[in-house]
């Protein structure tokens, strides 16, 4: 595939102490920068979030308090990574609910200035989904072989949902 690019695309993913986009914190970042020469450049940086790292978190992506203890804060690196994503537009998975709003909220609190306005967003959970829809139909024809009928009626929605009949 020919990505076709008239500025670069920062393909990035985000792992942080929890899901709380709000309240949690960045512990490593990775971005993929494509150029629309075709070259690249790829970054990861381990942050140091200034907050424990939840066991939970630990669990999902192997970042322990330890690893990250000499690590500098995202305060200390942002005004380079805002520097290096200006006029990018952003990809990745699931970038939306998560990456994004993690990003920005750290951008904030660092008092570095960070746009969205003008980037367009390519997120692959989003097309994941339109392309395997997350409906109780869909998991009804995935999981028993057969269409749901009467759909959105709660009578059949519910139906569904017995093991005993559908099991």
């Amino acid at each position: 595939m020919d990505l076709q690019l008239s500025r670069p695309l920062a393909i990035f993913d985000i792992e942080s102490t929890g899901v709380n986009a709000e309240h949690d914190r960045i512990v490593e970042i990775a971005v993929l920068k494509i150029f629309p020469d075709g070259t690249s450049r790829s970054n990861v940086r381990r942050i140091n979030p200034e907050m424990p790292i939840p066991p939970s978190a630990t669990a999902v992506h192997g970042i322990s308090d330890a690893d990250v203890a000499a690590c500098p804060p995202f305060s200390e690196i942002a005004p380079k990574l805002a520097e290096y994503l200006e006029d990018c537009d952003l990809a990745g998975y699931n970038l939306i609910n998560f990456d994004v709003p993690m990003l920005e909220n750290e951008f904030r609190r660092a008092g570095v200035p960070f746009s969205m306005a003008d980037r367009k967003i390519i997120d692959v959970y989003n097309i994941f989904c339109k392309l395997y829809p997350r409906t109780l139909s869909a998991a009804y024809e995935f999981f028993c072989g057969k269409k749901l009928e009467d759909a959105h009626s709660a009578d059949a929605d519910t139906d569904a949902l017995r093991a005993d009949k559908n099991g």
